[in-house]
């Protein structure tokens, strides 16, 4: 077997400085990254790399046959040397003798543990045996949608050999594992003159004797099915447009899609709660635009990994996007019952004793005609990337259609892997949520103080936080700080104008599927004696406190009551909702009506398990963006001392004696709304380190 040399007194593969060598480990991850960086060579997390070579072994200090190869869960576009698992090549090859047969499979998993070469590195993944058994330094595993369309034909054994001559083999359908590898290891010694393999309905595999070699030979096998598919293909694969199915406009589109989607996020949390993902992308809307899309969409997804995320099949709408929304969400309530019933019956057909229980009957993508997808996941990441494997999916039942028929694995095959115990231990294995996990949060006045401290701490729990403020700009910094779209969402939201609301909430629904969590946070103070009050000073604080919770509140709550799963309104109100300070008539007066509207919102909104709530925070000075534009200012003039000392004049007329801080407001949203208060509503908790004039009577 041909190798590279490496030396490395360590357990992971770095060479000494000057020794002049080449590192496997940096040029199978430049490799991988390479590959993984475009979607055509392979989907997110999907296919794995390996390279052979050799170390010195730490305790014998003689020569040792090593193979890296990309750990389990891993994506290639994003590999570091830390995703790579490190086995030794006797040792593995030692596997061979003691291979138990198909039906004691999952137990070859196990012994590549004890393969493992030194400490650190990841997992062995289930396709490690497909790497240390092929006879090649240099392994390649992907999922291009060109090769999974032949590999999904009916015909794909002819096609492959139509396509590739005897460069690439056709290797028929067998469950990733210990005896595929064996599979393909056999194939190669076979076909000396072939560079790779087409795996039916999964992927392709491709070595090389060098790591430019094995690229080159994977992006030949790539291009050349593309090019095949588009020089063969027939045109329509998916049948006629049918009238009044096609795309709405752009603008009807997104605004359908948003009054849809908190109605399907409902529907898909059921049994789990989920966060959404929205796509209109051009090949989600032409299928679902022709004559075959529930013809198609009815035979599933086919590649492992695409129905590992997608789940066997997707939910489909079957009325026109002319269709009114009530008789739509109508419909799609039906299509869930029905969906929920068929997989149950999936699962019972297929469930053997020691399966493990089934993990939930909702869809994981929703088709909407005319409108888009809908893809849903334990969080935004997961829900993206569901998506973006159906459109992987989309593209293989076109390729295969063009050219042939598109006849993915058996439903039972699908079952074996979706309810692998593999696969099950893999889920097992994930960390325990966070408490705010699904979570979708909308923080006005986001962008700056007690905001900007709410949105760090809902996101850091596990929430998806859509950042709202006047600054458009510093919402986005915000956003960025948390962690960029995945986790949070900056908009630009003026909270007294009734459109700029809607329109925010509309983002916020495209963005992560719906709203379950709102905080009325934004505000403003103007300190000023009755008399010098103005009515331009009186309708600024009332119009962006008292207006503007009312109008966030009311664009949340018809979200809320669609999504039909619960849900908590927070209001930042203040100390100053009950207690009389001095010269802040038009302040305390706009925080007294936001105080009643969490008691009256209290009272209308219980029925449908939505929890509203208040925050009356007092003194916080420090990160605070009302105290620096002013306020600050205004109200140590009234106290006379400096604006300085303002904060520790605050903690020192409490009864702790302590400052508050914008963390310490953020903490108090966290309390009410992580869970344990759950019965809990129409409450309002100071959080002033103790101000007795203001204790709730």
């Amino acid at each position: 077997m041909g190798s590279m040399t490496v030396t490395d007194s360590a357990s992971f593969p770095t060479p000494p400085p000057g020794s002049g060598t080449p590192d496997v480990a940096a040029e199978l991850v430049a490799r991988s990254n390479r590959l993984g960086a475009d979607p055509r060579n392979t989907n997110y997390a999907g296919g794995n790399t390996s390279a052979k070579g050799t170390a010195t072994d730490p305790v014998t200090q003689q020569p040792v046959d090593l193979v890296w190869v990309k750990g389990s869960g891993g994506d290639l576009g994003t590999l570091t040397a830390k995703g790579l698992a490190v086995l030794r090549q006797d040792r593995l090859n030692a596997l061979v003798e003691v291979y138990p047969g198909v039906d004691r499979e999952d137990e070859m998993v196990a012994a590549f543990d004890f393969c493992l070469h030194g400490k650190g590195g990841a997992a062995p993944s289930i396709d490690t045996a497909m790497h240390g058994l092929v006879d090649a330094p240099h392994v390649d595993h992907l999922h291009p949608d060109s090769g999974i369309a032949l590999a999904t034909a009916a015909d794909g054994e002819k096609l492959t050999a139509e396509c590739f001559g005897d460069r690439v083999v056709w290797v028929p359908w067998r469950r990733p594992g210990f005896q595929l590898g064996l599979d393909i290891a056999r194939m190669k010694k076979d076909n000396p003159q072939a560079i790779g393999v087409i795996l039916g309905g999964h992927g392709i595999t491709a070595w090389g004797d060098t790591s430019e070699q094995c690229e080159a030979n994977s992006l030949e096998i790539i291009r050349t099915a593309e090019l095949f598919l588009a020089q063969n293909g027939k045109p329509e694969p998916f049948g006629p447009v049918v009238p009044g199915f096609e795309a709405l406009p752009e603008g009807a589109r997104r605004q359908r899609a948003a009054a849809l989607a908190p109605v399907i996020r409902g529907l898909a949390s059921t049994d789990n709660p989920q966060v959404g993902h929205f796509n209109d992308s051009d090949a989600v809307l032409e299928f679902t635009a022709r004559a075959r899309l529930a013809e198609l969409a009815a035979l599933g997804t086919s590649c492992p990994d695409h129905f590992l995320r997608t789940k066997v099949r997707p939910l489909v709408l079957d009325l026109p996007p002319s269709a009114s929304l009530e008789e739509a969400t109508t419909r799609l309530r039906e299509l869930h019952l029905t969906y929920r019933e068929d997989y149950a019956a999936y699962y019972d057909r297929h469930a053997q004793p020691d399966s493990p229980p089934m993990r939930g009957a909702d869809p994981a993508i929703v088709l909407v005609p005319g409108v888009g997808m809908f893809s849903f996941g334990k969080d935004k990441q997961t829900a993206r990337v569901a998506g973006e494997f159906y459109v992987n999916a989309i593209n293989v039942m076109r390729g295969a259609e063009a050219v042939s028929t598109y006849a993915p694995i058996d439903e039972s095959e699908k079952f074996r892997i979706e309810y692998w115990a593999l696969e099950e231990a893999k889920l097992q294995r994930q960390p325990k949520p966070k408490p705010l996990a699904t979570r979708i949060a909308f923080v006005t006045g986001g962008g700056s103080g007690i905001g900007k401290a709410i949105a760090h701490r809902l996101a850091a729990e596990g929430a998806c936080v859509i950042v709202a403020d006047l600054d458009l700009d510093a919402a986005e910094t915000v956003a960025n700080e948390i962690g960029g779209p995945d986790q949070a969402k900056a908009v630009g939201a003026d909270v007294s104008d009734g459109a700029a609301v809607e329109r925010a909430m509309q983002q916020a629904v495209l963005a992560f599927g719906g709203v379950d969590l709102v905080v009325n946070n934004a505000g403003l103070s103007i300190s000023k004696p009755l008399l010098e009050t103005t009515e331009k000073d009186w309708d600024l604080q009332h119009d962006v406190m008292a207006k503007g919770s009312f109008l966030v509140s009311r664009a949340a709550a018809k979200i809320l009551i669609d999504q039909a799963i619960g849900g908590d309104i927070v209001y930042i109100s203040s100390k100053n909702s009950v207690f009389a300070g001095p010269n802040n008539v038009a302040y305390g007066a706009a925080k007294a009506d936001q105080a009643h509207q969490v008691r009256l919102l209290a009272a209308e909104l219980g029925e449908y398990g939505i929890r509203v709530n208040g925050v009356n925070p007092d003194g916080v000075v420090r990160g605070s963006g009302i105290f620096a534009k002013g306020w600050g200012a205004q109200r140590a003039a009234v106290y006379g001392v400096p604006e300085s000392e303002l904060g520790a004049f605050y903690a020192q007329r409490t009864l702790l004696k302590r400052e508050v801080l914008p963390e310490h407001v953020a903490a108090a949203v966290f309390a009410l709304a992580a869970g344990d208060l759950s019965l809990t509503t129409g409450l309002h908790v100071p959080v002033d380190a103790g101000v007795a004039a203001a204790f709730l009577r």
